[in-house]
């Protein structure tokens, strides 16, 4: 009687590099329709915007106050469409990881990932990546297209002056580390709508609230609130109890890395 031997072929697993796993979150970010659209939002808002309000000051120029042509900024007038573009990059921010969340797929994203941690980090990474380099094309863009607007009064300023590249590349890194507070949140309360309440809460909120505090109180408390700190590298002039450019920047910068190492700290201890 003969016997029969079945040899079993294994087939080996790949090793789990940050490598492998930024390009996975890659195509996951490619590939949802969310991305294109959120996207999309922030760069009109950028544009549109922007050359409203500079064909609204251009239109107006002439009765407009001497006070207020004297804090005229030609180059922030061409990119307030900034504020709206941070909602939806808020957005984005929150979405890239709490939509796997809601859809039960982040099970599989961590049994893949045992380790976890690398997953955020190159969600992180990769969002970063698209969304400063969209904003910076998108800040450029609107900056060319608002001073076109207004040197129909003779208003508009160069790229090349004092200040100017800062604010126009300052305002693709405000846009890109809201994002990445997004990002953080979104790791933090594992919801959508809790993580987009977060972020506006933190951008739009707490500044209104600090309003509230006396006038003594408010000066020192506003100026490292998150958006007010980011929102000083967009300014060509700093005024009194307002942080420098890169020392607010740098404020805001800390704000996000709080809020990803506690969306990792989440992320470890928390099962899926």
């Amino acid at each position: 009687m003969s016997t029969l031997t079945t040899t079993a072929v294994v087939v080996p697993r790949g090793r789990v590099t940050q490598v492998r796993v930024l390009t996975s979150e890659w195509i996951k970010l490619r590939t949802l329709r969310s991305t294109y659209i959120t996207l999309l939002v922030a760069i009109v808002a950028m544009i549109g915007f922007g050359m409203l309000i500079c064909w609204a000051t251009e239109s107006h120029w002439a009765t407009m106050p001497p006070p207020e042509k004297a804090h005229f900024e030609a180059a922030s007038r061409s990119l307030a469409g900034y504020r709206i573009a941070q909602l939806a990059v808020g957005v984005l921010g929150v979405m890239v990881v709490t939509g796997e969340y809601s859809t039960g797929m982040i099970r599989a994203t961590l049994s893949a990932v045992p380790r976890r941690l690398p997953v955020l980090w190159a969600k992180a990474a990769v969002f970063a990546a698209v969304t400063v380099v969209l904003m910076a094309i998108a800040s450029v863009v609107a900056f060319y297209a608002g001073q076109a607007v207004l040197s129909a009064q003779h208003i508009q300023v160069s790229l090349t002056a004092p200040g100017v590249t800062r604010i126009v590349l300052g305002t693709a890194l405000y846009l890109t580390v809201v994002g990445l507070l997004g990002v953080g949140l979104g790791a933090v309360v594992r919801s959508t709508p809790g993580g987009i309440a977060s972020v506006f809460g933190v951008l739009l909120v707490l500044p209104a609230l600090a309003e509230a505090l006396p006038s003594s109180w408010a000066d020192h408390v506003n100026q490292y609130l998150p958006s007010n700190a980011g929102e000083s590298l967009l300014t060509l002039h700093t005024e009194a109890h307002q942080l420098t450019p890169w020392t607010g920047f740098l404020v805001f910068a800390l704000y996000a890395v709080a809020a990803l190492v506690a969306g990792a700290v989440v992320l470890k201890r928390r099962d899926a």
